[in-house]
């Protein structure tokens, strides 16, 4: 009996599958395509956060993302890994450290990354993009946005209307800054914008140490916040150029099999439920807050 012949018979049953099919479980079915090259594109899609929605929205945070970084890294034919980008942005410590678990995945196996901007890289989802070596983009994505933001509300009275009395203590004059429900100081909002010029200066630090001499505009446009289409982005030396994931994989690694790797959603997400409607009013206020933060970071670039 010839020793080939199961696996002709995988060769052959592949070959009529839709292109769509092998891409997605080739992987997964035992014979199919195991000596050929793998591409693992790893989804990164979500606001930036340590802490995950209580709405079941997805996230991105080092706890979120790092098993599906091991399993896109560990393939024994890794040619290359792919981040997913389609993010507004978020926390800059979580940013950081999604990217330099990435940097050092990358260097430990000795794998080349690259980044695709989806609908939005923007501010640390661009920083998360600067983690691959190369950066490419659809002509209408919007990329940069290399500034730092703080948002908040003020809620000055409404406990009060509620019915509620908040009783804070502290050892140290300066525990309690910008308390939402407590009328805002000058003195605090200063300490605040200086803690913002040392994070856009690291900011602007790791966009000059990923993308060197590919940075073509000047450093006050480049780091205002201004965000751009992905055809400009690639004029101003942000990314690398512009096309669709599958084109650029296809044209890098014409033979490679592409794998899809996500992280764990949360498990009523999981479940196609969101959580339910709290008899307690502030737990019910703080969720609908979080819900218009979370809007609000997508609404920014009208999405």
């Amino acid at each position: 009996m010839d020793e080939k012949a199961p696996q002709k018979f995988v060769d052959a049953v592949t070959a009529k599958l839709p292109k769509e099919l092998t891409e997605k479980f080739g992987g997964k079915l035992p014979g199919m395509n195991e000596r050929g090259p793998v591409v693992a594109v790893v989804k990164l899609h979500g606001v930036i956060t340590p802490q995950p929605s209580p709405m079941g929205r997805p996230s991105i945070s080092l706890q979120n993302v790092d098993s599906a970084l091991n399993r896109a890294f560990s393939h024994d034919r890794l040619s290359a890994v792919v981040l997913s980008i389609n993010s507004p942005g978020g926390a800059p410590t979580q940013s950081a450290l999604v990217a330099d678990r990435i940097r050092g995945l990358a260097a430990e196996k000795d794998v080349p990354v690259m980044a695709y901007c989806e609908d939005v890289a923007a501010s640390g989802g661009y920083w998360l993009a600067c983690a691959a070596d190369e950066i490419y983009a659809h002509q209408t994505s919007l990329v940069g946005s290399v500034g730092v933001v703080s948002a908040s509300f003020g809620m000055t009275g409404l406990l009060d209307k509620l019915g509620v009395e908040r009783r804070v203590y502290t050892a140290g004059e300066n525990k309690v800054r910008l308390d939402p429900f407590r009328p805002e100081k000058a003195e605090d909002v200063q300490w605040l914008r200086g803690l913002q010029e040392e994070l856009h200066g690291q900011f602007r630090d790791w966009v000059r140490e990923r993308r060197g001499d590919k940075l073509s505009g000047g450093e006050e446009e480049l780091f205002s916040g201004e965000v751009w289409t992905g055809a400009k982005a690639a004029e101003l030396g942000l990314i690398d150029g512009v096309g669709t994931l599958r084109e650029i994989i296809e044209r890098k690694y014409p033979n490679a099999q592409v794998q899809t790797v996500e992280g764990r959603k949360p498990l009523l997400a999981r479940l196609g439920m969101s959580s339910g409607v709290s008899r307690n009013p502030v737990a019910n206020l703080v969720s609908g807050l979080d819900a218009l933060e979370h809007r609000a970071m997508w609404d920014r670039f009208g999405l």
